[in-house]
């Protein structure tokens, strides 16, 4: 049985479909992988956060981009944020964006 990828809200899937054009590529080779196999594709793909939370690793001409996500009960992976990288770290505030998202979709969801 495939997983389903939803997003935390339209503003996020315009973001992650509005990523430059090989990143963008990257996201839909990588989700329909995600869809048949499960959230789990080890790095360099993903890596987890802890607390629920992962990132999903795009890499491309254009640079890099990364996309938080978590999982939930009935095979669901939820897209909660995406952010184009510029340094070498996650920058503090895109990591705030995405837990503080985790936290308000699994308490809308429990």
């Amino acid at each position: 049985m495939d997983y389903t990828i939803v997003y935390f809200s339209e503003a996020v899937q315009d973001d992650i479909l509005g990523l430059p054009d090989t990143l963008a590529a990257r996201y839909v080779v990588l989700t329909r992988r995600m869809v048949a196999l499960g959230p789990n594709l080890g790095e360099p793909h993903t890596k987890a956060f802890g607390d629920g939370l992962f990132e999903l690793r795009l890499k491309g001409a254009e640079g890099i981009a990364r996309v938080f996500f978590c999982t939930l009960v009935g095979r669901r992976i939820v897209m909660l944020h995406s952010f184009v990288k510029k340094s070498n770290k996650t920058p503090p505030r895109e990591l705030e964006i995405a837990e503080s998202r985790l936290k308000e979709f699994k308490h809308a969801n429990s």
